[in-house]
């Protein structure tokens, strides 16, 4: 009788176990293409390096596409989806209105590249977090490996977008409960903030920071002051020019290292969000920490990638592998 009711417990565990493997779906595993498109890691190579050494904006543009993509719904692809008559998409949220097209074409020559060498088998979300850590190699920052698996999302709206990224007007408060409510905690959004030492930003997202700051002072004191002449000068015309924009990082631009975090204690971070970071004392010893070791950063800011990398994602029925990667399957 014991003997029975042991088996029957056991059963009881394995039917319990295959349930729960089987709700999760498909794991996402580094090898998931080796056999259905044995080229994806070339093709994805080559597309990322020719499109960086034509553009070399195009490191930070997809950093920040694939961001902007994973806050909302997950990493699944939804921010490439374009608007229709009937669905007002989250590329078309406010924030979004400003990714640089360069990280949208660098996945439409990768989507378009893989679907000839193996038509849909490969997902816009996989590309998109391949693409990424490609091209932040190639910038100069470390290698990390990305699991594969993802399917696209089928949910795409500008208005889960309001609230839900971190904007560099929040208060840190705001900016550290978007990342702790995904789980991460602050030193983990301190090494991605990292990804600032990269690209840039529109002029209209600091001008009230430089132009008519309070009555005593016109720019935010916070600011470097020979920094914050160089900015009113270089964003004087950005009424009339909405695409005026600034390096984050004006020591070394294009190079993805740590000189973003070197220079917040110098006052010569853009963004308010970026000035917050030393002067906030929940996160300046990580500011101080990946300033004084840059080995210290690479390394925080990959893990913390890798696991951005396999947040929210989609699997088996909970999503779709798309033709295109800015529409839907119909």
């Amino acid at each position: 009788m014991a003997a029975r009711a042991l088996s029957f417990c056991i059963f009881l565990c394995l039917l319990f176990i295959s349930s729960h493997s089987q709700s999760r779906g498909p794991r996402l595993s580094t090898n998931f293409y080796q056999r259905n498109c044995p080229r994806f890691e070339q093709i994805m190579q080559d597309t990322t390096t020719n499109k960086q050494i034509s553009s070399p904006t195009t490191a930070a543009a997809t950093l920040r596409l694939f961001l902007h993509d994973c806050f909302i719904e997950g990493c699944d692809a939804s921010v490439l989806i374009s608007s229709t008559p009937f669905n007002k998409a989250e590329r078309d949220a406010d924030i979004n209105l400003s990714l640089p097209g360069d990280g949208f074409d660098v996945i439409v020559r990768a989507k378009t590249a893989l679907e000839l060498a193996c038509p849909g088998v490969v997902s816009c979300a996989d590309i998109l977090a391949v693409a990424t850590r490609n091209l932040v190699t190639m910038a100069g920052g470390p290698y990390y490996p990305v699991k594969l698996g993802r399917k696209d999302g089928l949910v795409s709206k500008a208005s889960a977008v309001d609230g839900n990224l971190p904007l560099p007007t929040m208060p840190m408060t705001q900016i550290i409960q978007i990342f702790e409510s995904r789980g991460f905690s602050v030193q983990e959004m301190v090494a991605l903030s990292g990804a600032h030492t990269i690209g840039f930003s529109h002029c209209k997202e600091f001008s009230s920071n430089i132009y008519n700051y309070s009555k005593a002072s016109q720019t935010d004191p916070s600011y470097n002051p020979r920094f914050a002449a160089a900015l009113r000068n270089a964003c004087a015309d950005y009424q009339k020019n909405p695409t005026l924009s600034v390096f984050n990082d004006v020591m070394t631009p294009n190079k993805f290292d740590n000189k973003y975090f070197q220079n917040l204690p110098e006052g010569l971070g853009v963004l308010s969000s970026d000035r917050s970071m030393y002067s906030d004392s929940r996160t300046r010893p990580y500011v101080e920490l990946y300033g004084k070791d840059q080995e210290a950063f690479f390394k925080a800011f990959a893990q913390a990638m890798q696991k951005l990398s396999e947040y929210g994602v989609k699997t088996g029925r909970h999503g779709e592998i798309r033709h295109r990667c800015d529409a839907f399957n119909h």
